[in-house]
């Protein structure tokens, strides 16, 4: 038990849960601790590199079953995703974005020759793909999306824009969404496609160790069975963002913890006017609130997990994981800043590393505002979307 384990909830991980967590601690802190600061000033990350590592470990994927995927229980999956983003919110999103919504979409939507053609080598990390949703002009309203597909004889005519698309800028695959005569429908774009361009977005503030994109669609033809056919209407990207939605809740988990224990260790042996910081009681209530909220969020995550083991997760429940978690380790990032003084702004720490990252993580896979209304719909019965 550490110190941060205030209600000893490891005992209630099955042994099999704690060592997937270990063995993808040990990995993250050999291949990815070290050299993470430097990737986030850079903007830049070996990502097809540490693709092809995690996929021998199965990381990629996980929670899907067959084609190459371990199978893997929810929440040794959400444990994953934990100690991956402990390291940085970007090397989380590069698994997420792979496995939950790229190959989930894929698994759950697609033929069976396109889970045989994409599958297998995007759980080996071989293959990259990305999700394209997000447009330029419409963010948390996918309803509107401009991006258009025409039926042209036997194929289809792809026009349009994502954008804010990770791993786009190595992807090999694109899940891109469009909408037709008959709805949204979901294609399974091989990027390197005539009319398929992809431009990487440069000068982030926030996920600089991740690969971020706009992809440009300009009369991309594409054969019929490009189009994943169960794909039908709106409700099915959406439950790819809500598959994707479970693994940040565990991963914000992650990124609290990896500042709290930074800072609990930076209290306990940085003297000031005689004491170590962590000798004062301000410093103290700092440190109490904080283990309480991330305990909390540590409760809510494993819960989640449970429930959709268990095939009882509803997308509101999800909502709430989102909603509670990337704002509390938010504020727990901010705060952890504040202990850390002026070193709290130094590479040499992750702290406000990880703040920054998490101002995006509050943002994507449904702002903050998205998931109080679905979260609101559920508690009155009315949509307050429109």
């Amino acid at each position: 038990m550490t110190a941060l384990d205030l209600l000893d909830l490891d005992p209630s991980l099955t042994e099999e849960e704690r060592q997937i967590r270990d063995v993808v601690r040990r990995l993250v802190d050999d291949r990815v601790r070290p050299h993470v600061a430097d990737w986030y000033e850079e903007g830049r990350v070996p990502a097809r590199e540490l693709a092809r590592e995690f996929g021998k470990l199965g990381l990629l994927g996980m929670h899907l079953s067959g084609y190459g995927c371990a199978g893997a229980s929810a929440v040794a999956y959400g444990l994953a995703c934990q100690e991956l983003e402990a390291a940085d919110s970007g090397v989380r999103s590069l698994v997420s974005v792979q496995g939950s919504l790229a190959m989930y979409a894929i698994w759950r939507f697609g033929s069976e020759e396109q889970k045989q053609r994409w599958l297998p080598p995007m759980a080996t990390g071989e293959a990259i793909g990305c999700f394209g949703l997000t447009e330029p002009d419409h963010g948390s309203d996918p309803a509107s999306m401009a991006t258009r597909a025409r039926r042209d004889g036997d194929d289809w005519v792809l026009t349009g824009g994502k954008m804010w698309i990770t791993n786009a800028p190595i992807a090999d695959v694109a899940v891109i969404w469009a909408r037709t005569d008959d709805g949204v429908r979901g294609f399974a774009v091989p990027m390197d496609t005539p009319g398929v361009t992809a431009r990487e977005i440069r000068r982030k503030m926030s996920l600089r160790a991740s690969l971020t994109g706009e992809i440009v669609l300009d009369d991309v033809r594409l054969p019929a069975d490009a189009q994943l056919p169960e794909a039908v209407g709106l409700k099915a990207p959406l439950s790819c963002l809500t598959e994707a939605r479970h693994g940040i809740v565990w991963g914000a988990v992650g990124a609290a913890r990896d500042c709290l224990e930074t800072t609990l260790a930076y209290a306990t042996t940085r003297t000031q006017f005689g004491r170590p910081l962590a000798g004062f009681q301000l410093t103290q209530a700092k440190l109490a609130d904080m283990a309480v909220e991330l305990v909390k969020a540590q409760l809510l995550a494993l819960h989640l997990g449970r429930l959709a083991d268990a095939g009882r997760l509803r997308p509101e429940q999800v909502s709430v994981g989102k909603l509670n978690n990337v704002r509390e380790a938010l504020a727990i990032a901010r705060q952890c800043r504040t202990i850390l003084g002026a070193n709290g702004v130094s590479g040499e720490y992750p702290v406000l590393r990880h703040a920054n990252n998490l101002e995006s993580v509050l943002t994507y896979e449904g702002t903050s505002e998205i998931h109080q209304l679905i979260i609101g719909q559920r508690l009155t019965g009315l949509s307050a979307f429109a």
